[in-house]
């Protein structure tokens, strides 16, 4: 029935459930997940910069691994533009059948603009739209306990591991609900994922 299944994503709270839930559509009928990200261009000209684009280089790369871990087939893009337009046209001309979005982000800015971009695709798309409401409050929140616990996890991983001797690579950072905490032992780099809202924790990479 579903052979692509488009999954817009600018790394937000709001985008954590739609993920999963195309994931689960995707395997449930064997289809490709595309991952798309629209850096935003408005009015008054393009809002593109290099904290965006990383922004969005790494809320596809959320759901790549993702769908790696599920074992499914998953294209990813970033365009430029205006998001809804762009989704829409990444849809059209993609073959979509189906689009998964969250209805909102979870506060401010990102609730204005996550809202009004799903509205809009739902009015405009020829195919269907799932819309899927964050229903989950984060709970992990703060860089250095999503640190703490990554150390801990990966030394409860390794029990020849010391935490306090484990280095963080770079600051952590998080994309729908999950800290990314890329960290470094005396024998080879590790990425530690921390679920905001569980707590939970698992090493996604490790490279020696």
């Amino acid at each position: 029935m579903y052979q692509d299944v488009l999954i817009p994503t600018d790394g937000s709270d709001g985008t954590r459930q739609s993920i999963d839930h195309g994931l689960a559509i995707a395997k449930r009928f064997d289809a490709t997940i595309h991952a798309l990200s629209v850096v935003p261009e408005g009015p008054l000209g393009t809002l593109q910069n290099d904290t965006a684009i990383t922004a969005a280089d790494r809320a596809v790369e959320r759901v790549e691994r993702e769908a790696a871990r599920e074992d499914v087939e998953v294209v990813t893009a970033v365009e430029q533009g205006v998001p809804h337009e762009e989704i829409l046209e990444y849809a059209d001309e993609h073959g979509a059948d189906m689009i998964v979005m969250g209805t909102q982000g979870r506060t401010g800015l990102d609730r204005v603009l996550m809202g009004s971009v799903t509205e809009r695709v739902v009015r405009m798309a020829d195919v269907p739209v799932v819309t899927v409401r964050l229903s989950e409050d984060v709970r992990i929140d703060d860089a250095d306990e999503a640190e703490r616990i990554a150390r801990e996890a990966l030394a409860a991983e390794d029990g020849s591991l010391d935490p306090a001797a484990i280095s963080v690579l770079e600051e952590p950072h998080r994309t729908s609900a999950s800290w990314i905490v890329p960290l470094e032992t005396a024998t080879d780099t590790v990425h530690v994922h921390v679920d905001a809202v569980t707590g939970e924790a698992r090493t996604a990479t490790r490279s020696e």
